[in-house]
């Protein structure tokens, strides 16, 4: 995705959007260096208030929630990119074959997409959780395998408006095939289009794995945000005084900035892909 210096300085949505998502990455790749305490380690007593030792306390277990909480932004970005990079993989796969083909694979390939859209998705990614043995690897492949029609859909769209130009024609002409097409001509063209996608995907996934972790149908060796929600809200003491201001507040404000950071850039986004909205500029 290209986007100049100069659509930065003038869109201050993307700039605030860029510096959460860049925040998040920092410190899930610097989380051993970042956190304090090993997050599975016992590093004190049990629900310790905020001190210079635990800067937000301690949970129910003794381990120190600061350090969960970094560490949490690890498994977030994990998940992110592994399940944006399986969805786009094979919604960018079967869309461009199926809008460059045409004909019965592009029919087949659309009633799958058909099939996968009219699944309800939530309620079927709860019943496989809670079948198969929870586990991070689970958890992406449930978000990359039932995620990706949307992605399918639009490119097969955009793939249906570009085979008919030119630079398509002259390269079949020369006597590319359609992988070469794809490859050297659709694919960087479709670049745009396929980077505002993964915003919405990797934002879609980050929301997915909270969601199953707090269900308690994620990985329960993983440390994440949605797990320590899960467990926070569990604990009766969590709604006696003030525990859950250090424990339950802040793995939830750090999933929502998250989601937001995502959320911001998309927005931020839509005009410079949106043709829609280049036409109402200049009306």
């Amino acid at each position: 995705m290209r986007v100049s210096r100069k659509s930065v300085r003038r869109s201050p949505l993307l700039v605030a959007g860029l510096v959460i998502v860049s925040l998040l990455v920092t410190v899930a790749v610097f989380a051993p260096w970042i956190a304090p305490y090993d997050p599975q380690a016992i590093t004190g007593d049990a629900f310790e208030t905020p001190s210079s030792a635990h800067l937000l306390g301690t949970n129910d277990a003794g381990a120190d929630i600061f350090s969960r909480l970094v560490w949490g932004s690890r498994t977030t970005v994990v998940v992110m990119v592994s399940a944006t990079a399986l969805v786009l993989g094979i919604g960018v796969a079967l869309g461009l074959t199926a809008g460059l083909r045409g004909g019965f694979v592009d029919t087949a390939v659309m009633r799958l997409v058909d099939v996968f859209l009219a699944l309800p998705v939530l309620p079927l990614l709860i019943f496989i959780a809670a079948l198969a043995s929870p586990s991070l690897t689970l958890s992406v492949l449930m978000i990359g395998l039932f995620s990706w029609p949307q992605t399918a859909r639009l490119v097969r769209s955009q793939t249906l408006s570009l085979r008919s130009r030119g630079f398509v024609d002259s390269a079949r002409g020369f006597g590319a095939g359609p992988v070469h097409v794809m490859r050297h001509h659709l694919v960087p063209a479709l670049g745009p289009v396929i980077a505002a996608n993964m915003v919405f995907v990797a934002g879609l996934a980050i929301a997915i794995e909270a969601g199953l972790s707090f269900l308690g149908l994620g990985d329960p060796s993983a440390v994440s945000w949605g797990a320590e929600i899960n467990r926070a809200v569990a604990s009766p003491q969590i709604y006696l005084g003030s525990l859950w201001i250090w424990w339950l507040l802040p793995a939830g404000l750090a999933l929502t900035v998250a989601l937001v950071g995502f959320t911001i850039i998309g927005v931020a986004l839509e005009p410079r892909f949106n043709p829609r909205w280049s036409r109402a500029a200049r009306a």
